[in-house]
């Protein structure tokens, strides 16, 4: 840990939810790996979900990085690092409420009346939300989408296609990205507010991803919406879009340094009770190698999330060192998560234990948010401008 980041405060609240995961999460884990098994929803249902919500309540843990004056903590990023880090550790599935990339784009620009509407009974964990970037022929481009919106009096009419747009069925609203002036990229795009159930905003399809996730197709047909509905300055949504892929690849970052913890840990169990030839495998040496580089790499990590995150408190630009955490730490966390499942032997292969979850989702983590090949060209571009 940073001791010049983290506070005493900081380290006993990621305790706190350590301590939650031990006790309230990982014990659903047989409960959701049998169900993923046998081919249902990889979620916990209401019923499961209310006496979480609850035990959230007790414990203070609720809208940790919402504003005061909505009723949050208004927790760092270098704190709440920690809470990422420790939810990522079961493959039981759950997010302290709000779930909050699209609460910093909200922050950052809705205007009074949308904060009052939107943004106050979001960071309260009332209502929920999600944000449609991708498309069909725009996937690890945003600024090369199609849809369209154009103004109609006092109302926006939309057009397009968007793909791989997680939770909308339980969103009570979408923030909408959209093409507002044709024939520019990154300035012609701006954000919409869609509520649910708005005319011509249909969900096409559900799409099942491998790590028991699910994604949906949407369509939007002459989808009106109101001007008002807006978000941050005409033309002006692709600045705030990018503040919000930022702090998720952050969180990605601080999620793999979880889900490597728990490999680590369960590989590090098994190679001490596991015999074969008459020898633990504890004591072969590529078992011990496997450790000690999953040890350092974990160190390496921790410190990039961190350092990171207290860039982003400071309001500098995280761009490059968002995508140097999201490649280094979904490729470690691949690492990991494989060489623990190589460990087990037979085990690691079976629906049974969760690594074969934590695989799955860390595969998915190399593709969204920006793929690792994308990240690693804007990386390169910096650092060949930075040395002229």
């Amino acid at each position: 840990m940073l001791d010049s980041t983290l506070t005493e405060e900081h380290r006993m609240l990621q305790d706190l939810v350590r301590k939650f995961v031990e006790r309230e999460l990982m014990p659903l884990e047989p409960l959701i790996l049998k169900r993923e098994a046998e081919g249902g929803k990889y979620a916990l249902t209401e019923e499961e979900l209310a006496p979480l919500h609850a035990k959230c309540r007790e414990l203070g843990l609720w809208a940790l990085e919402s504003p005061e004056e909505y009723g949050g903590a208004n927790l760092p990023a270098v704190a709440l690092m920690g809470v990422e880090e420790e939810l990522a550790r079961t493959v039981t599935p759950f997010t302290i409420p709000p779930d909050s990339p699209n609460l910093h784009m909200l922050m950052a620009v809705a205007n009074e009346e949308q904060k009052a509407k939107y943004l106050a009974p979001y960071a309260a964990g009332q209502l929920k939300s999600c944000i449609a970037i991708s498309e069909p022929v725009a996937g690890g481009d945003p600024s090369a989408m199609i849809t369209r919106a154009v103004r109609d009096g006092d109302e926006w009419v939309i057009n397009g296609r968007k793909i791989w747009v997680s939770n909308v069925p339980a969103a009570d609203f979408i923030i909408l990205m959209a093409r507002t002036s044709p024939g520019k990229r990154e300035e012609g795009v701006t954000a919409f507010i869609v509520d649910r159930g708005t005319p011509g905003f249909i969900i096409e399809r559900e799409i099942a991803m491998i790590g028991g996730r699910r994604t949906y197709e949407l369509v939007f047909e002459d989808c009106r919406v109101p001007a008002r509905n807006v978000l941050g300055g005409l033309g002006a949504g692709y600045a705030p879009m990018q503040l919000r892929l930022n702090v998720r690849r952050l969180q990605m970052g601080a999620r793999c340094i979880g889900i490597s913890r728990r490999a680590l840990e369960m590989m590090c169990r098994h190679a001490k009770q596991r015999v074969t030839f008459g020898v633990p495998l504890a004591d072969r040496q590529a078992i011990q190698w496997w450790i000690a580089e999953a040890t350092m790499k974990l160190h390496a990590c921790r410190l990039m999330v961190l350092d990171a995150a207290a860039r982003l408190d400071r309001g500098e630009d995280v761009r490059n060192v968002a995508s140097m955490v999201k490649v280094y730490a979904t490729e470690m966390a691949t690492e990991i998560v494989d060489r623990a499942m190589q460990t087990h032997g037979a085990m690691g292969m079976t629906k049974e234990l969760p690594l074969q979850l934590f695989a799955q989702q860390v595969r998915l983590m190399r593709v969204y948010e920006g793929p690792t090949e994308v990240h690693m060209m804007a990386i390169a571009r910096r650092t060949l401008r930075e040395h002229g």
